[in-house]
């Protein structure tokens, strides 16, 4: 009996292990930009809404470098929540839209004198 209870407790720990690791795993998300000429990626940290983007550019002389734009006006953390990037189908856009799942907040993002900045949240 002892036993089994011994395994009941590390099966518990092992499955509240995985599913802690599971849910650090999906903290971020990443969205390419619609505009079909720019390699530019976004990355969005789902629980703060706060967003960066990086691209690639060249440098003579090498492979090339990742340039990373850092959060800028209004895209640091936000109030918790539960976030999402979505891009719109404008094959010229550069943008994307930070939605706010759970109060239905929508913001555009865009890089901006290198940062990223998102416009104020509306409904």
């Amino acid at each position: 009996r002892g036993s089994q209870l011994g395994r009941s407790v590390i099966g518990g720990a092992l499955a509240l292990a995985l599913a802690a690791a599971a849910a650090l795993a999906g903290a971020y998300e990443f969205l390419a930009a619609p505009q079909v000429n720019l390699n530019r990626i976004y990355r969005l940290d789902k629980a703060t809404g706060e967003v960066a983007a990086c691209q690639y550019g060249l440098k003579e002389g090498t492979i090339g470098v990742t340039i990373c734009y850092p959060p800028g006006e209004g895209a640091a953390a936000q109030a918790p929540s539960e976030y999402q990037l979505i891009a719109s189908r404008h094959e010229q856009e550069a943008g994307v839209f930070r939605v706010d799942l759970r109060n239905g907040g929508v913001s555009i993002c865009y890089v901006y004198n290198e940062a990223v900045v998102c416009t104020p949240a509306a409904k």
